[in-house]
């Protein structure tokens, strides 16, 4: 008997297992080590000796995960944890500050560390990423309920290791509007008096609730008596400022949104990590502006509302 094509189709069989141990092994990283791949992000202080030295010092364990491979190549000033691919805690280290860090921006407090969360707008997410407005370089988390087994503190693993860098408070930009001029703006106290205390954005299913901003912190943020602003947990404001001056930007020709009898003008482009925009009111005896989320966009129209109800038309 031939055992030729038994030897080599015994020998065949060994390559392919130890193929896929090799597979396998190269997924997982040494002994079983998640390997996760993370982006390049605007990051200008990731390769300075502070990131460097954070990283070093950060856990081998996070949240019940183990530290990751990170695939190459390495953006510099990353560390992540995983035990799956839907398990997954990151951290960068000398990422720019959000343009969400406004001064009516909400802060949190952990482990003597002030931090901005940022949620992420997509329905259902429940992903965040926290930066450390007070330490720098500045740090970022990002990880979602399911992989921090809803903490209360989701960043409590890092803290020992982020606290060591250079304290100093991070400088808020200007709140929505805050830096618009004002005109008119005698006719605004119904509108601004009637406003309501809460605004409700999204789906039946997945709806987000924004609560009025107090006067004390609209007062702290820059703002006058012709403003009024809503706030949900991780997400930009809605404002409305009434009495302002018209757009510089605004010609006729100009696309329009129409809302009932009230035609809106989209004014401003949005900057890198901020889905905000400034809607005009146009037509009525005083202007009016709205700072808003996209994924708020439903607001507009109970804002609409409002401003038939109080501002005569033009």
């Amino acid at each position: 008997m031939n055992k030729t094509p038994i030897i080599i189709a015994l020998i065949l069989s060994l390559v392919l297992v130890a193929t896929v141990l090799v597979g396998a092994r190269v997924l997982l990283g040494p002994a079983g080590q998640q390997q996760v791949s993370m982006s390049t992000l605007p990051a200008p202080a990731a390769e300075s000796d502070e990131c460097a030295a954070l990283v070093e010092a950060l856990p081998n364990n996070a949240f019940g995960h183990t530290r990751a491979r990170i695939i190459e190549p390495v953006p510099a000033g990353t560390a992540a944890w995983a035990s799956s691919e839907l398990e997954r805690v990151t951290v960068r280290c000398g990422v720019d500050m959000p343009f969400q860090y406004t001064e009516l921006a909400e802060t949190v407090d952990f482990d003597g560390i002030t931090w901005l969360p940022v949620a992420d707008i997509t329905a259902g997410s429940s992903l965040e990423t926290w930066y450390s407005v007070d330490r720098f370089p500045v740090v970022a988390v990002t990880a979602d309920d399911l992989s921090t087994n809803n903490a209360d503190n989701p960043v409590e693993h890092f803290t020992t290791a982020i606290i060591e860098l250079e304290q100093r408070q991070g400088e808020p930009f200007p709140a929505p509007l805050s830096q618009l001029a004002s005109a008119e703006t005698e006719r605004c106290a119904p509108l601004i008096d009637a406003l309501p205390s809460t605004l409700q954005v999204g789906s039946e299913d997945d709806p987000v609730v924004y609560d009025l901003i107090d006067d004390a912190a609209m007062s702290a943020a820059g703002y006058s008596a012709d403003a009024v602003a809503w706030a949900a947990p991780g997400l930009e404001p809605i404002v409305i400022r009434c009495g302002v001056a018209p757009s510089e930007n605004y010609a006729a020709g100009e696309v329009l949104q129409q809302i009932n009898d009230i035609p809106w003008f989209e004014d401003t482009i949005l900057a890198s990590g901020t889905t905000s925009a400034t809607w005009y009111a146009l037509g009525r005896e005083t202007d009016l502006a709205v700072s808003l989320p996209q994924y708020a966009g439903s607001a507009l129209i109970q804002l609409t509302e409002f401003i038939e109800e109080h501002i005569p038309a033009a």
